[in-house]
């Protein structure tokens, strides 16, 4: 048996997409990120429920190029300090995992790690910590270690966990018989007679033990993602891993690269409300509801409804004489669907993209930078208007639009401009412009954000006529 380990070093696996919560998640900012249960994002809930200085050590983060400023932003908003690792191609979760144990074996030799999907729900902290501590037994002593639970229903959708002799005196852990990823419907409604958990998705484990069951089952993620790691640089505060090394790794999930195949197993059953929140209907089922049993986040309303879920932002929603309804509002796209049918959105999303509408399945009207935000206002033929919002202490490039000039309107705060050769300070209430061809950049020398409006005119005014000449992001 191992040492035992002070702390546990969290790894939230923060990379993936989720097209079945259209039209809130989206390619450029998916479901892990959005505030879908609550007012924190389950990217952040994740990183609160890691926070203990007792127990855990300063999370990794692994996610993707697209989403970098966005996961240290939030990670500074909860107070968590985090290392961003980027993951430079889409690899699933056993490059993931992978990658999550060769960081953490280089931190802390044979230390523990706890991977967690960024993207779930967990309703009670207390509960899950004292599953992570029961875990801790199993997993110091060589074991890979899964959280089950009890499952209310026979879903298709979920891996499957046969648990067997009990671990130690707590009935609760016990070693894994069997581990089945995702059976067809007549093997789940099996499985439930049987006693079978479902898989929540978690692990907790040994770095060098995860390291030794993935050279034995899966050597070549093992190798591509090592190398990855070790020809990785640091830019800005982020790790990036290598670009080549990493696309050798072939696509796997860690539950049919190794779980499935591993005889060193053992889970905890757990006792927290949990969901892995895959739908808008796995939302409705974790959200606080009212006598109706309708769910309301953001601007709702429901008359002589029930059953309903309402989610808005940015548009008063309102249904009336509806029952089992979800109705998803942004300012740009509207969802209704009955909730059994939740799970065809990601249908519809496919749809979406065949017929020329691809660009409402990956952007959102507010799309994040790393000096702050800007959000889509209005677009018209040859003219946009944008709000602008800046932090402070941060600029945008220096940059130039070759097809389009800028007017801009200071609503709150002061803002440093360069235009040309020239520098000049804006207060509230006055505006600039930019002609085009003309180099410009914004700075927040201020203590609050700097919010501004932007008109765009011109013959083309799309994100790609930018030409960078100087950019504190490394974007040019």
């Amino acid at each position: 048996m191992k040492e035992t380990v002070s702390k546990i070093t969290p790894v939230l696996l923060a990379g993936g997409a989720g097209s079945r919560l259209w039209p809130v998640s989206r390619d450029q900012l998916p479901k892990q990120f959005q505030p879908l249960v609550g007012p924190y994002s389950t990217y952040q809930q994740t990183l609160k429920r890691v926070s203990s200085p007792a127990l855990y050590r300063d999370p990794v983060v692994i996610t993707n190029e697209d989403f970098r400023f966005f996961a240290r932003r939030q990670a500074e908003d909860v107070g968590v300090d985090v290392l961003v690792a980027l993951e430079p191609a889409r690899r699933d979760s056993a490059a993931a995992m992978a990658a999550a144990a060769v960081i953490a074996e280089k931190r802390s030799p044979g230390g523990l790690v706890l991977a967690l999907a960024a993207d779930h729900v967990v309703l009670d902290d207390n509960l899950f910590s004292e599953a992570v501590r029961l875990g801790c037994k199993a997993a110091l002593e060589g074991h890979l270690v899964v959280f089950g639970l009890t499952p209310s229903e026979p879903r298709t959708s979920y891996g499957y966990i046969n648990p067997g002799a009990v671990f130690g005196d707590d009935d609760d852990l016990r070693l894994v018989e069997a581990f089945v990823e995702k059976p067809n419907a007549e093997k789940a409604v099996a499985y439930l007679e049987k006693g079978y958990l479902w898989n929540s998705g978690n692990f907790l484990f040994r770095s060098d033990v995860m390291i030794a069951e993935l050279r034995a089952y899966a050597p070549e993620i093992l190798d591509a993602v090592t190398a990855s790691v070790e020809k990785g640089e640091t830019d800005l505060g982020f790790l990036r891993f290598d670009k080549e090394s990493f696309e050798a790794s072939p696509k796997n999930s860690i539950d049919y690269a190794v779980i499935e195949k591993t005889r060193k197993i053992a889970v905890v059953r757990g006792h927290f409300p949990w969901s892995d929140i895959g739908s808008w209907d796995a939302i409705w089922e974790v959200s606080e509801k009212d006598d109706f049993g309708n769910a309301i986040e953001g601007e709702g309303l429901a008359l002589n409804s029930e059953g309903c879920l309402i989610h808005s932002s940015g548009l008063m929603t309102t249904v009336v004489g509806a029952k089992d309804l979800v109705v998803v509002a942004t300012k740009d796209a509207v969802l209704v669907a009955p909730k059994s049918r939740a799970q065809e959105v990601k249908g519809l999303v496919d749809r979406l993209k065949t017929t020329g509408r691809a660009a409402v399945t990956e952007l959102h009207s507010r799309a994040y930078r790393p000096w702050g935000y800007v959000e889509e206002m209005l677009t018209g033929e040859r003219f946009g208007v944008k709000r602008l919002l800046i932090d402070p202490g941060a600029r945008t490039s220096v940059q130039r639009h070759m097809n389009r000039s800028e007017h801009w309107v200071v609503v709150r705060g002061t803002a440093t401009v360069i235009i040309g050769e020239n520098e000049t300070v804006l207060t509230e209430n006055e505006s600039l412009y930019v002609p085009v061809g003309t180099f410009h950049r914004i700075a927040n020398q201020g203590r609050i954000p700097l919010e501004l409006v932007e008109v765009r005119t011109g013959a083309y005014i799309g994100e790609d006529d930018i030409e960078r000449i100087e950019d504190d992001y490394r974007r040019l």
